[in-house]
């Protein structure tokens, strides 16, 4: 039996009865925060993983270091291509400010600067030692950025492309609430741009507190 790295249970403990997979493939309007344009024949949903439980696919723990995981389905019913080349994603957060998505470098320095910090405990006198959770290693984060991040350019007629994008919320209480998925700069196969999304997250959350009443 392969020995799993003690570092593991501690970075990822809810992710070790996961297979690391990606979960099925739904049409954007499947999930509650979704914007649907009738004419352009597009709809675009915006998932947080925004829980221990939903998280444990991945191989970091992402939330525990002011990362919200933000998954993106785009469903497209037109006969004609999409594409997401030129796209602009991004967090718009409650107050009005724009986070664009991060990449596996962001995400690393983040999580070391995060472990400099906990570190950094005022006490009098002698400190005792504290056993804190070691940061993921760069390995862990690129599997986890080749695994989930999304990476479709085109949407095929009548297809549905799905994916993570990765957000730095970390100086942010409540991320997700008043906060929205902006995108735009998507166009179609012949160049023109199409209409932006704003999908609202307080539609999420608004889903997720149905569920738990």
């Amino acid at each position: 039996m392969r020995t799993i790295p003690l570092f593991l249970f501690w970075l990822a403990l809810p992710a070790l009865a996961s297979d690391h997979t990606p979960p099925p493939v739904q049409p954007a309007t499947a999930f509650p925060a979704v914007e649907v344009h009738l004419d352009e024949k597009v709809a675009i949903a915006a998932e947080p993983y925004d829980t221990r439980e939903k998280e444990s696919i991945f191989r970091v723990d992402y939330l525990g270091h002011g990362v919200m995981p933000v998954r993106l389905i785009v469903t497209n019913n037109s006969n004609r291509p999409i594409s997401l080349s030129d796209a602009r994603i991004l967090f718009m957060t409650g107050a009005g400010d724009k986070i664009q998505a991060a990449e596996p470098e962001d995400v690393e320095r983040l999580m070391t600067r995060k472990e400099r910090e906990g570190k950094k405990i005022p006490m009098p006198g002698p400190i005792p030692s504290i056993k804190l959770k070691p940061k993921a290693s760069n390995k862990d984060i690129e599997q986890d950025f080749d695994t989930f991040e999304y990476a479709a350019l085109v949407v095929e007629p009548h297809t549905t492309r799905a994916g993570f994008l990765f957000y730095d919320v970390s100086q942010l209480d409540n991320p997700l609430r008043g906060a929205k998925l902006h995108l735009h700069a998507l166009r179609n196969a012949d160049g023109d741009e199409l209409f932006y999304f704003e999908i609202p997250f307080d539609k999420y959350l608004k889903s997720r507190s149905s569920q738990m009443n």
